[in-house]
């Protein structure tokens, strides 16, 4: 601090002189720079080193952070520390290092780090949804009540495993009107799985030709876009940037439109609304904000209705979506597989009934296969950022109350210490000497902890028939001399397949 004081005075001192200035300006900012950057603490964790300013942003690549990640911490070990310019972050790799800080200290990490660029989409303070909420009262309370309501209107029962089996119904009828042409089934695939939790929370479906869901989708995959590579990072730890003209506009767009969306949505359903009837999570909500107008700062507002809105929608659609995409990829690329898939399927529900959930049980390998689509497909390899709820320690290093903390959850679904053959795409692994299915601890592709991913009960439901019921109808293949499709993913958050075609021949 005195040395600061010092600088001050010469920088008062040097006056019209601009050379001077200059340099004492130079040295200023370095300084200050250099105690922004400095640590402290005794036992906090290695890392690269830091550059002035920039701290260690350079050495990530933001359009494959996990691989970055991954590299990191065979030099530095499985806990590393990062800079986003002076902004602390620790990384967290391998399963025995995740498995300590999300489950065995699961409040020590369950906060969430503070995004000041997501204000101009309307988060604030009781209105930050579920998934970034900070780790309190009102995450509890959203917490607390998505789950009640979902469950009460079906999540986990078999009202809800009647409307997914509708919905594949639908979908395998789409699928069908392409008459074994060449196809992309992207957006088939979102809008079937996004009509569930849209079921859920707004009680209906969109058809598949409906322009303007179609849109939307889009625009949330876009969304996603824009939330990752470089700049995104910058601007969340110099949010002032935003203000410079023109950023917000192009960098945010896909994401206000997704929300105008929601807005158009929600105002519909508010028009209809009757408060002595529940029709589906929306109503419900509707209901609190009644009973919570009196009551300051409670979370159940309307700014909070939309962001826990999108919240859902997100956590129901984009992972599962992603993963059944995938599925279909490995199912194209590994016919051997398929076979064994349809074999099983034939043995066990037949062609004549839908499939049930309690068919799962009879279905080792279709379950195996699932799951090592979750796996190998590595759709959420980072997960959110999680924040220090209070100082601990985590694989012997301290890391201090505020600090954020980033899971990297493909080194743990890839762990070489774990599995059999990490880099492949291999059922087996979750299959004993005797061909039943086996639990492996190391498979969080939901993450894990207080902050578990809220719609992991609804996407296992929902992977499972809707696989089954595809794969139950269809053989999916390339057609003699069509170019192979790629293997290797796009990251935008979530990790998804780049955009292939293929055939869908009725069994």
């Amino acid at each position: 601090m005195e040395l600061l004081l010092w600088l001050w005075s010469q920088l008062r001192s040097c006056g019209n002189n601009l050379p001077a200035l200059g340099i004492a300006l130079t040295i200023f900012a370095l300084l200050f720079d250099f105690l922004k950057r400095r640590k402290s603490w005794s036992r906090y964790p290695p890392g690269p080193t830091s550059l002035p300013f920039l701290g260690t942003m350079l050495q990530i690549d933001f359009h494959n952070p996990h691989v970055s990640f991954t590299q990191l911490s065979k030099k530095y070990g499985d806990v590393f520390s990062l800079q986003n310019c002076w902004s602390n972050l620790v990384v967290v790799n391998g399963f025995k290092a995740v498995k300590e800080a999300l489950i065995q200290k699961s409040e020590d990490f369950a906060d969430r780090p503070y995004f000041p660029l997501h204000q101009h989409l309307g988060y604030g303070e009781n209105s930050e949804g579920v998934v970034l909420a900070r780790y309190g009262h009102a995450w509890k309370e959203q917490k607390r009540f998505a789950l009640s309501t979902l469950k009460n209107f079906g999540m986990g029962k078999k009202s809800l495993e009647q409307r997914i089996t509708e919905e594949a119904g639908f979908l395998c009828s789409a699928i069908s009107s392409e008459k074994g042409c060449l196809f992309d089934p992207h957006f088939l695939i979102n809008n079937a799985v996004s009509n569930v939790i849209c079921s859920l929370i707004f009680g209906e479906r969109f058809d598949y030709d409906n322009k303007k869901f179609q849109r939307m989708l889009q625009l949330f995959e876009q969304a996603l876009d824009e939330e990752a590579g470089f700049l995104p990072q910058l601007l969340i730890v110099i949010p002032w940037l935003l203000r410079i003209p023109g950023v917000q506009q192009s960098i945010f767009q896909s994401q206000k439109e997704v929300l105008e969306f929601i807005d158009e949505l929600l105002k519909e359903h508010r028009a209809t609304w009757n408060p002595t009837q529940r029709r589906d999570f929306t109503d419900a909500f509707l209901q609190e904000i009644e009973k919570a107008k009196d009551h300051v700062g409670s979370s159940f507002n309307d700014n909070n209705l939309r962001i826990v809105t999108v919240d859902l929608f997100t956590a129901g659609t984009e992972t599962t979506s992603t993963t059944l995409r995938w599925a279909m990829l490995y199912m194209l690329l590994h016919p051997d597989i398929q076979c064994k898939v349809h074999e099983e399927i034939d043995k066990v529900i037949g062609r004549d009934r839908s499939p049930l959930m309690k068919d799962l049980a009879n279905m080792p390998y279709t379950s195996a296969v699932i799951h090592e689509t979750q796996r190998y497909g590595d759709i959420t390899p980072v997960g959110m950022p999680h924040m220090t709820y209070r100082d601990t320690d985590l694989q012997g290093f301290f890391i201090p109350k505020g600090t954020t903390v980033i899971t990297n959850l493909s080194s743990v679904l890839k762990d070489e210490t774990v599995w059999e053959k990490p880099h492949q795409f291999y059922p087996e692994h979750f299959l004993d000497a005797d061909g039943q299915f086996v639990k492996r601890e190391a498979f969080l592709p939901f993450s894990a902890g207080r902050r578990a991913c809220l719609g992991e009960q609804l996407a296992r439901m929902e992977l499972f028939l809707f696989f089954t019921s595809l794969l139950q109808h269809f053989t999916v293949r390339l057609p003699e001399g069509q170019a192979r499709p790629r293997e290797d993913g796009h990251f935008a958050t979530t990790v998804s397949p780049h955009p292939y075609q293929m055939q869908a021949v009725p069994r």
